[in-house]
C-alpha cells in the first residue's frame, strides 16, 4: 500500500474523462454536425421553393452560408486537434473513435545520496 493513493485517484480521472468523452461529448459533437447539416439543407429547400420572393430567396442563401461555414469551422478544429496530436505524437487519443486512454505516470525515483 502506497503512503498516498494516487493511483486510485489518477483512475477515477481516467474514467471520468472517458466517460465524459463517450457520453457527453462524442454525441455533442454528432449533433452540432447534424444541425449544421440541417441548416445548410433547410436553406437549400427554402431557396428551390421560393424560386419568385426574391426575400425568402435571400434568407435561404443566408441560411446555407451559415451551415457550410458552421461545418467549415467544426472540420477546421478536427484538423488542427488532428495537427497538434500528430506534432507532438501524443499517443492514447483517437479522435477518429472518440477515446482517450491517459498513460499511467510513474515519477521517477530519485535516492538522495549522503
Amino acid at each position: 500500500m502506497s503512503l498516498f493513493f494516487t493511483n486510485v485517484a489518477y483512475a477515477s480521472v481516467d474514467s471520468f474523462v472517458r466517460n465524459l468523452n463517450k457520453l457527453i461529448i462524442n454525441p455533442l459533437i454528432l449533433l452540432l454536425f447534424a444541425l449544421a447539416l440541417a441548416y445548410f439543407l433547410w436553406g437549400v429547400f427554402e431557396f428551390l421553393s421560393n424560386q419568385e420572393n426574391e426575400e425568402k430567396k435571400t434568407t435561404g442563401k443566408k441560411h446555407m452560408l451559415w451551415g457550410v461555414i458552421g461545418i467549415t469551422i467544426m472540420m477546421g478544429v478536427w484538423f488542427i486537434l488532428n495537427v497538434i496530436l500528430n506534432t507532438f505524437n501524443i499517443t492514447g487519443i483517437n479522435p477518429e473513435k472518440g477515446t482517450v486512454n491517459l498513460e499511467d505516470y510513474n515519477p521517477p525515483y530519485h535516492q538522495v545520496k549522503p
